[in-house]
């Protein structure tokens, strides 16, 4: 194994690792690399360790001798990079050396500056010190010759009174300015002078105080510029304004506090009240209670406005003012440390003191709130004029003060609902919990004639007196809201609400089962009760209607959008009402007239009975006036009846055209008859309207149509109402009659019954859908005399193709 080591180099740690392992050393070689290795340590581990001593004597000496080869190798293999670390360690010596001989000569030469410098610097701090106190001594000489020069003027002008006050503290001013950064205590001759400024000044600012009051009491300009003059010599410009503001946030809360007092408002009932020599207990009068209030609210409301007028007096001022000096106009001055908004932030205040205290008085007194919410409109009108006050006064503002007043309509910062400020809206929310309240209120009263006249279980229909006390109801409640646009709107809302709950109402009575749209046997109980529903229904809505347009005519149009939103409620509840009996008087016709082809038209002389209408047609004329002597004439309602009915009956007259054309064979006596029920159909429909011409295009096709009876083929095709009036499927259809029996109708060719057929052509509107059909019937048509051999066509064969090439191209 040592020759095989011997001959082997170690060239890398691995070979190492792989030899140590071989020779069972790794554990032992690793404890000799620990940091903290201690031989004592290890050699009690060895005795420990079971393991004879010579044993691990010889481990560790082949183990050294396996790193000696290992550093051999190392340094063999290394020798010229070795060989030149060792040059370069001596060069580094002769480097380091170098170096400390020359700093030993900077260090020295170092020392004899300093000793050449030191001199000449003390004498020059010396003189420095010398000049500083020499300059210290005459700057404090100067401002004592100042101030006593200052002071003697200051008596002269003190003995000027209000007239020279603004000089007064323009001398104040620069005694303070010479006072400021150094110590005047102690200088003798200034003691006395110092007593008499602090007099003057004490004086000076008393005075410019009332001048201040004054001037912002009587709106004058002249005295308040000239007392916020005084103040900006005296460095109090911005203190004075904030004092003042304060000064008047705090008596709008004595204010507050004694309009809504509840002890001086009973106070001045017991006053009244009482009688005799002695004073007695009676209970509190709620009607004096409250006109006490209300006096209170009106005398609050006047002194809220001359605050804010004072407050728009001194904004003005604040923004025109400028010092004549420095030319600094006051305001800027002010902004520096506070919001130059000073209207903004008084009416902020006041809003929120005003809601803060009608809130907790009305959570304390509940005359109070029942005042305040019960007669919410007359607090909203209080505040409402001194808003108006207020747009007034500021719409008063010269062009020159518009950009500070304004402030009171919009403010940059960003207000917490719609990131604007809007002084409108803060007043308006600052009684919002009362607007509320007397909103629910008033809801509640809308409400309450409802509820008894629809009285849970009972079938009863409201009477036309009964409907006018709700009419009455919503009148006043429109009338109390009519000065506000905003208050208006709301009560609006409640209004609508309750004409869609007199409607769901009404939606309770009315019957839904078969009886309700039977036409066979009189009226039943429960058509009856619809109609009078129907009635109570239009007589609201005349009613309403009748209220929107006279009294509210100076609303807002959102205003009468919402109750014509509500009445258009009450209309669709009433056709709701009436569409299942005007649906089966529409199926009882289409029936009546589908039984026209049950009668004969083929008929080819006219006899005597042919000028007569047929059977169907009595039929109808007869139910058509039984309809309306047994049903249509429940309801009072004539107009609304007649707008419902008309689409019927326009479809009863485009249906009984429809299949009058579908006839077939017709004879000449035939024409006759039905020519005859054309007539008579005139007649059949107008009872149900007013003019029959009313019924606009299926009264024009039901005219143009009865000509064509008695016209040829090529007249017919030549007619300027087909295409226009008549649709060219409808001509079409009569044609087949024309025809011979070869050529089949489209509903014969595609094995359809008529009913079938007829009621394809109501799902199919479309012009086109029905000559693709009729088309289909042509083509079948000559199939047939193709397969029969046949060359010829009948004579109207080629005059149909024409026109329905004609009305496909169309």
């Amino acid at each position: 194994m040592l020759k095989t080591m011997e001959s082997k180099p170690l060239n890398d740690v691995t070979d190492l690792e792989k030899w140590l392992g071989e020779l069972d050393l790794q554990g032992s070689v690793e404890n000799f690399l620990d940091p903290d290795f201690d031989v004592k340590e290890q050699a009690n581990t060895v005795l420990q360790s079971g393991v004879s001593i010579s044993t691990q004597l010889s481990k560790i000496s082949e183990g050294i001798i396996i790193l000696n080869k290992e550093l051999h190798a190392q340094v063999v293999a290394h020798h010229d990079n070795l060989l030149s670390q060792a040059t370069g360690v001596e060069t580094l010596e002769g480097v380091l050396q170098m170096m400390h001989s020359r700093i030993q000569s900077l260090l020295s030469t170092t020392e004899r500056i300093r000793s050449k410098v030191t001199e000449p610097f003390n004498r020059i701090t010396m003189r420095m010190n010398q000049l500083t106190r020499l300059q210290e001594t005459c700057d404090m000489l100067r401002r004592v010759i100042r101030i006593l020069y200052l002071t003697k003027r200051l008596k002269v002008q003190q003995q000027g009174g209000v007239r020279e006050i603004t000089k007064t503290a323009q001398s104040l001013s620069e005694l303070r300015m010479l006072s400021e950064g150094v110590d005047l205590s102690g200088i003798e001759v200034l003691e006395n002078d110092k007593r008499i400024i602090s007099q003057v000044r004490v004086e000076v600012e008393s005075q410019a105080q009332k001048m201040l009051h004054l001037g912002m009491t009587n709106l004058n300009q002249n005295q308040a510029g000239t007392a916020l003059q005084v103040f900006y010599n005296l460095n109090l410009l911005t203190r004075t304004v904030d004092d003042l503001m304060t000064e008047y946030e705090s008596k709008i809360e004595t204010s507050i506090d004694q309009t809504v007092d509840q002890q001086k408002l009973s106070a001045n009932n017991e006053t009244a009240l009482a009688s005799g020599p002695g004073r007695v207990n009676l209970p509190v009068n709620s009607a004096l209670f409250r006109a006490n209030l209300w006096t209170a609210m009106e005398k609050l409301m006047e002194s809220i406005y001359s605050s804010c007028a004072q407050i728009h007096h001194l904004q003005r001022v604040l923004t025109k003012k400028r010092d004549p000096v420095t030319q600094v106009c006051f305001i800027n001055e002010y902004v520096k440390s506070s919001d130059s908004k000073l209207l903004n932030r008084h009416w902020k205040s006041i809003n929120m003191l005003l809601q803060k205290k009608l809130i907790s008085a009305s959570n304390k007194s509940n005359l109070i709130r029942q005042a305040l919410e019960g007669e919410f409109p007359k607090l909203l009108r209080l505040l409402s004029d001194l808003w108006t006050r207020l747009n007034q006064l500021v719409a008063t503002t010269t062009s020159t003060d518009i950009s500070s007043v304004s402030l009171l309509y919009s403010d940059t910062s960003a207000d917490h609902k719609t990131g604007t400020f809007d002084a409108e809206v803060l007043l308006r929310e600052t009684v919002d919990h009362f607007n509320n309240a007397y909103l629910s209120r008033s809801l509640s009263r809308l409400f309450d004639p409802i509820n008894l006249l629809f009285i849970q279980g009972s079938m009863s229909i409201p009477s036309n007196e009964e409907i006018n006390g709700v009419i009455s109801t919503i009148s006043s409640e429109l009338q109390l809201a009519s000065f506000d646009s905003k208050m208006a709107f709301a009560v609006s809302k409640n209004v609508s609400k309750t004409i869609k709950m007199f409607a769901v109402k009404c939606e309770q009575l009315l019957s839904t089962d078969g009886e309700a749209s039977q036409v066979i046997e009189p009226a039943t109980a429960g058509q009856t009760r619809n109609a009078a529903v129907v009635n109570s229904l239009y007589y609201l809505h005349m009613a309403i209607d009748k209220l929107k347009n006279n009294s509210m005519q100076g609303y807002d149009a959102k205003c009468l959008a919402v109750v014509s939103e509500s009445l258009e409620a009450l209309t669709t509840l009433m056709r709701n009402a009436v569409q299942p009996l005007l649906s089966s008087i529409n199926d009882s016709m289409e029936a009546i007239i589908l039984t026209m082809h049950q009668e004969d038209f083929s008929s080819a002389t006219a006899h005597s009975d042919s000028q007569q209408c047929s059977l169907y047609m009595k039929e109808l004329q007869g139910f058509l006036a039984r309809v309306q002597s047994e049903y249509l004439s429940l309801f009072e309602c004539t107009d609304f009846i007649l707008e419902c009915v008309q689409p019927y009956l326009c479809n009863g007259l485009e249906l009984f055209v429809r299949h009058s054309s579908l006839l077939r064979p017709v004879g000449d006596g035939g024409k006759m008859r039905l020519a005859a029920d054309f007539a008579q159909m005139e007649l059949a429909v107008h009872p149900l309207c007013k003019r029959v011409g009313d019924l606009g295009r299926s009264y024009k096709l039901l005219r143009a149509f009865r000509p064509l009876l008695f016209q040829s083929v090529e007249n017919i095709v030549q007619s300027h109402a087909v295409g226009d009036v008549i649709p060219i499927s409808t001509v079409l259809h009569y044609l087949f009659g024309r025809a011979p029996e070869e050529l089949r109708s489209p509903h014969q060719v595609a094995n359809w019954s008529l009913s079938r057929y007829t009621h394809w052509l109501e799902t199919h509107p479309s012009e086109t859908d029905r000559l693709v059909l009729i088309k289909g019937a042509l083509e079948a048509y000559v199939k047939s005399v193709s397969a029969k051999g046949g060359t010829e066509y009948s004579t109207v064969y080629p005059i149909m193709l024409e026109l329905l090439n004609k009305g496909l191209k169309e």
